[in-house]
């Protein structure tokens, strides 16, 4: 009789499957769906950062711009701005021996979307990410590559819910420029009429 398999080791197997693709995410491959965005050109700060401001840059593609354009460019139309990314690592169970048994994994990242000259879009706000995760160390798999994994997929989650946010900020319309006036038609000047002399008067009449 074949005995299934505890769900633990099931998970973990699909945890397993699916670290190919997670390398292939660290290589810079993302799953896109197009998305309508309000604006044509953004900036992300820290410009050479990883995690979530990385992810971002990849994910918005060849809208992204340097915020501080070179001379002669132009700034981008909005500039999102990652203001903290924090994680960690919280027990929340163990066993009758005192020994871990269960984890939280946790992303925070805080950020702010603003226009070039300071203007807030959206402010300063908290998004977070949370997988929970069984220790057991009789399972043969790298505990550094699941927890990589899984940080992976919460900064998928993240960038995904920033990219929604971005898709229904309120930009103020650009000022149109003005229409060209319409040539004015000068109506061509009426011949004026000049009176032909009266003969002068014969001599002595």
């Amino acid at each position: 009789m074949v005995r299934p398999l505890p769900p633990l080791v099931l998970r973990r197997r699909g945890l397993l499957a699916l670290l190919p693709l997670a390398g292939l995410a660290a290589c810079g491959f993302t799953l896109r769906t197009h998305m309508e965005m309000p604006f044509a050109t953004i900036g992300v700060t820290p410009e050479s950062g990883s995690g979530v401001a990385g992810d971002l840059v990849r994910f918005l593609g060849d809208s992204v711009r340097p915020v501080a354009p070179p001379r002669g460019g132009q700034a981008p139309d909005v500039i999102l701005d990652i203001l903290d990314e924090s994680r960690d690592k919280v027990v929340v169970g163990v066993n009758a021996s005192g020994l871990v048994r269960e984890y939280d994994l946790r992303l925070k990242v805080r950020f702010r979307v603003r226009t070039p000259l300071g203007r807030e879009l959206i402010p300063a706000t908290v998004i977070e990410q949370a997988r929970s995760i069984s220790f057991n160390e009789s399972v043969v798999l790298s505990k550094e590559a699941e927890d990589a994994f899984l940080y992976r997929d919460m900064q998928s989650d993240i960038v995904q819910q920033l990219s929604r946010r971005l898709a229904v900020i309120k930009l103020a319309p650009k000022p149109a420029l003005p229409a060209a006036s319409a040539p004015v038609a000068v109506p061509a000047s009426a011949p004026v009429a000049v009176p032909a002399s009266a003969p002068a008067s014969a001599a002595g009449s």
